[in-house]
């Protein structure tokens, strides 16, 4: 953005802007600027490093975010208010390694010098619940196979609208909304762009969901498995790499394999191959264990994988070829940070096609009723330990991502495990109290 941001703001009618980082554990940081004051943080707002996730100390001088006026989107819902997301470098100028968002760009640039642009998609799943988050917001919401259903989906058809029409507004193309395989879950979806854009629409769609569902007296959630019986929450990622100038899919080949191009298959397998360090970033939660792995909802099915293995247009596989020319890796759940989700999914990727990765042969079985056959697909992690475990011995990924990140998140992620296994739980003391 060329004019001055306080210029723009006049004209817009902004008052505020939302300066705004992820960090580490996916939590968005910001800092509400006025309008008049906004050109000064040209060169970054002021933040203490050590005050939110990302493995730095009360000694450490403040960080500075400084924004992206690129990528600023105007709050449909409250136009007075711009959100900005930013980048974070030390007061010396140098980057701050473990910034997710400098993660992504890093494994953009690398894709970028071998002449690739990553162009992806995201699928959002969210449950709509009280404001306390204990019960689904419509104790209508009873059927057992809920997916689709119009009239749950139009009882709620005053926040979808919003959060649909609000991404019409900012450009995105959104397409379709529905209710999803859970009681209380929607999924919504808007059309695929360049990797670091689908990014900053991720985060900001999370924002802006929960923001418009607190609006209406709703609380919207993301986590991934909310409640033991019903689907989780799933975050689908749809990939294709694509030219430098992004005019030609490199993943396509009518005459390959389901319309995939040997550079695809290679991907597929750089992918496969890390699938178990990735789940460290696809399932960054305690919670996310409750979701792949997971016995049957009460729908029949939980949507989510249990192998890393691929498959066609079949939804049982964590990874599906649902058309030629990319892939959608179902993995990923809702906990997952916008921007190493793509950072991590593309640095496995670019590694298999460097090793021309051999995915080895698709399996086209139900995964859930029929197991695959002994040596394929590898198992993945049952918990965060094992996950943070395998990430620790993979190579592939710290290299392309940072040896410096890399440490940070798994010092925080072993801490955050750690918190987790210190605490009681009542099933722990209905099971045991008595021994």
């Amino acid at each position: 953005m060329k004019t001055p941001l306080s210029e723009f703001a006049r004209e817009q009618g902004i008052r505020y802007f939302l300066i705004s980082f992820t960090d580490l554990f996916g939590t968005q940081r910001a800092k509400l600027v006025p309008a008049a004051a906004i050109d000064a943080m040209a060169d970054g707002a002021g933040f203490a490093g050590f005050a939110t996730w990302l493995d730095l100390t009360p000694a450490d001088a403040d960080m500075f975010a400084v924004p992206d006026t690129d990528s600023l989107f105007q709050l449909p819902w409250q136009p007075d208010v711009a959100w900005l997301p930013a980048d974070l470098f030390n007061p010396d100028g140098s980057t701050i390694n473990q910034t997710p968002r400098l993660v992504l760009k890093r494994v953009l640039h690398q894709a970028q010098d071998l002449g690739y642009r990553v162009k992806t998609g995201v699928e959002c799943e969210f449950f709509l619940l009280s404001p306390e988050g204990e019960t689904l917001s419509d104790p209508r919401d009873r059927q057992t196979k809920p997916c689709y259903d119009q009239q749950a989906l139009m009882r709620r058809f005053d926040v979808i609208a919003e959060i649909c029409d609000a991404m019409l507004e900012l450009g995105w193309g959104a397409y379709q909304n529905d209710h999803e395989d859970a009681n209380g879950q929607f999924e919504m979806n808007w059309t695929y762009a360049d990797a670091l854009v689908t990014a900053d629409r991720q985060a900001f769609f999370k924002y802006m969901a929960k923001a418009i569902a607190e609006k209406h007296g709703y609380r919207a959630t993301f986590m991934p498995k909310p409640f033991a019986h019903l689907t989780g929450n799933g975050c689908h990622v749809h990939l294709s790499v694509w030219d430098s100038a992004g005019t030609t899919n490199l993943f396509h080949n009518a005459d390959g394999e389901l319309g995939l191009s040997p550079l695809a298959y290679h991907f597929i397998g750089g992918v496969l191959q890390s699938a178990t360090a990735l789940c460290a970033f696809t399932n960054p939660s305690v919670n996310s264990y409750k979701r792949i792995n997971a016995p049957a909802t009460v729908s029949g099915a939980t949507w989510s994988p249990n192998a890393a293995s691929y498959s066609g247009n079949n939804r049982t596989h964590a990874i599906r070829i649902p058309e030629p020319g990319r892939f959608e890796l179902r993995l990923a759940d809702g906990a997952a940070n916008p921007y190493l989700l793509p950072a991590a999914v593309i640095a496995a990727g670019l590694d298999g096609i460097a090793q021309k990765q051999d995915p080895g042969p698709r399996h086209d079985n139900n995964n859930y009723t029929e197991p695959l056959p002994t040596g394929a697909g590898r198992s993945l992690p049952t918990n965060l330990l094992d996950a943070l475990r395998q990430l620790e011995e993979n190579s592939i990924l710290p290299k392309a991502l940072g040896t410096e990140f890399v440490q940070s998140y798994l010092k925080l992620k072993h801490q955050q495990w750690r918190d987790y296994s210190a605490q009681v739980t009542p099933w722990e003391r209905e099971t045991t109290l008595d021994c």
